[in-house]
């Protein structure tokens, strides 16, 4: 485990440090574990939050759809049978 050296501070009212040192008691953990674990949790859930996007069911189902069905892409078959054309590695 990395050493702990890294400080943080806080500014707070006294009523809201007597709260915070309840809820650590209630959790057993020392005042400064409980504020770490809070905070590492509180920022994975809005982390997570950031980096999922949730649509409704029938959004997702139309999207997935539209990727299955093969719609006409003029260029796309332009590229796709110059590249056959062309061959760029040649079998020694």
């Amino acid at each position: 485990m990395a050493a702990k050296t890294d400080r943080i501070e806080a500014r707070l009212t006294h009523t809201d440090r007597k709260r915070i040192e309840y809820g650590a008691t209630l959790a057993g953990k020392p005042v400064s574990s409980f504020l770490v674990t809070a905070a590492l949790g509180l920022t994975d859930a809005l982390v997570s939050e950031q980096a999922t996007t949730v649509v409704p069911g029938d959004y997702f189902d139309r999207l997935l759809s539209s990727l299955d069905e093969a719609g006409h892409a003029p260029a796309l078959e332009r590229a796709a049978r110059t590249a056959r054309q062309r061959r760029r590695i040649h079998a020694a």
